[in-house]
Order: C-alpha cells, then sequence, then structure tokens
C-alpha cells in the first residue's frame, strides 16, 4: 500500500520538473518543424513569437528542482537556436536580419500594448485588470528585457561565426554550445543587473533584492539557459539534414 501512495505522490511532487521537460521537448520540435515548413522564414516568425510569449512567461515564478525562478528560460533560449541554425545553413546575414526581427517584434509589442493600457475600459469590461498586470511593465524591465536580447543575440551571431571560421566548418556542437552558453550568460549579467541591480539610484533605479536572492535568480535562470543549450545540440544537426534534403537551395 505504502508503494503504491509512494507511485502517486512522488509524480505529484515532480509535476513542474516533468511539465518542464515536456516543454523543452515540445518546443524544439515545434521550433524545428516550423524549418522543415517553411525554412528560414519559419524560423523569423518563430523567434517573433518567442520574445512575445518570453516576455509574458517570466511573470510567473514556479518551484522547480527545489529552487525558484521564472518561466520564460526555455522559449527565450530556442531564440538562440534559431539564430544558430540560421547561421549555419543561410549565413551571417540571414542571423542578424534574425535578431533585427526579434528586436523590432519587442519594441513594438511593448509600445503598442502600453498604449492599450491607457484606454479606459468600458463597465463591462473584465479583463483590464489581468491585462494590466501582464503588460503593465516597469520601464527598466522592459530596458532591460531589449538591451539583453539585442546585444547578447548580435554577441551570438558573431561568436558562432568566429568558432566556425576556426574549427574550419566542424565540430558543430562545440561551436553552437560556446556561443549559445557565452551569449546567454551575457544576456544573464545585462537583463539582471539592469532589472534587479539598477545603477545605485541613477534614474530613480535602485536595488530591487537582496545580493542572496539576485544571485540566486542568476544561477538559477543561467543553469536552465545552459541545461537548454546543451538539450538543443541535436537539433541543430537535424536542421542540417532538413535543410540538404527538404528545403530549396537559397
Amino acid at each position: 500500500m505504502e508503494a503504491f501512495i509512494n507511485l502517486i505522490i512522488i509524480p505529484l511532487v515532480m509535476i513542474n520538473e516533468l511539465l518542464w521537460v515536456l516543454l523543452l521537448i515540445v518546443t524544439f520540435l515545434l521550433q524545428i518543424l516550423a524549418y522543415r515548413l517553411w525554412g528560414k522564414t519559419g524560423l523569423y516568425c518563430w523567434i517573433a513569437m518567442s520574445v512575445i510569449i518570453a516576455n509574458i512567461q517570466v511573470m510567473k515564478t514556479i518551484g522547480i528542482f527545489g529552487l525558484v525562478t521564472a518561466m520564460g528560460n526555455i522559449i527565450y533560449s530556442s531564440t538562440f537556436l534559431a539564430t544558430d541554425i540560421i547561421s549555419e545553413n543561410h549565413g551571417k546575414k540571414e542571423a542578424k536580419k534574425a535578431v533585427w526581427i526579434g528586436f523590432f517584434i519587442l519594441i513594438s509589442t511593448t509600445i503598442v500594448m502600453q498604449l492599450t493600457l491607457h484606454f479606459i475600459p468600458h463597465e463591462s469590461d473584465t479583463l483590464s485588470p489581468a491585462l494590466n498586470q501582464i503588460f503593465g511593465l516597469l520601464p527598466r524591465i522592459a530596458i532591460a528585457s531589449l538591451i539583453a536580447y539585442l546585444i547578447s543575440q548580435h554577441h551570438d551571431v558573431w561568436a558562432f561565426e568566429f568558432w566556425k571560421k576556426v574549427f574550419k566548418g566542424k565540430h558543430l556542437w562545440i561551436r553552437n554550445n560556446f556561443s549559445t552558453m557565452t551569449s546567454q550568460l551575457l544576456d544573464n549579467i545585462i537583463f539582471t543587473w539592469i532589472a534587479f541591480v539598477g545603477f545605485f539610484g541613477l534614474f530613480g533605479w535602485t536595488q530591487v533584492f537582496t545580493w542572496g536572492i539576485i544571485i540566486q535568480i542568476f544561477l538559477v535562470s543561467y543553469a536552465m539557459k545552459w541545461l537548454v543549450a546543451v538539450v538543443d545540440t541535436p537539433f541543430v544537426y537535424l536542421s542540417k539534414v532538413i535543410k540538404k534534403r527538404y528545403l530549396p537551395k537559397d
């Protein structure tokens, strides 16, 4: 009887961990499907969708593997996979184009939704408070996200191309992980500093949390992104097969 109860309780306790793994697999499968169906255009669309979803998911805090973190790590990390695939299969110029598409979509969504929130809702409206909670971002959070995205994504494109030249087009798994992990680290540093540490009171941006909490947020989120970077490597190889067999030549 005790063994039967444990079989029920353990999955319930680990529901977030199981869902996280499922979300990881589903995200990359959908992303590679978009590439199979529409080539690099599918990945442009994926990046545009991902930057929006990531900024919504990050507002949800969860407990996972005994630690506390915000969601959004998986879908945001998938944008690095997208630019790596584009860079490997279609060139550096197209990868940079993908980065700017994502930046344009992110800043456009922020502007449009901030304007939307200023409309006075009708008395029959019931969802305005929820929209305010979701899209009523503090300016420093929005700025942190935009700056971190633009710098880290451009670094990812540059680093991938750099390691490609160093290894003369070989060792794709090393190039993918080196470029993604360093770019993710850069992204984490920039976002965490602007969003949570601030500039010592400049612009009124003071430190939001204690150093202990900030360090925990930083380490947990980077560990999640690091794990995602390792898992996405087979999908870069799969993209090369798709490019060769199913997609028309550029």
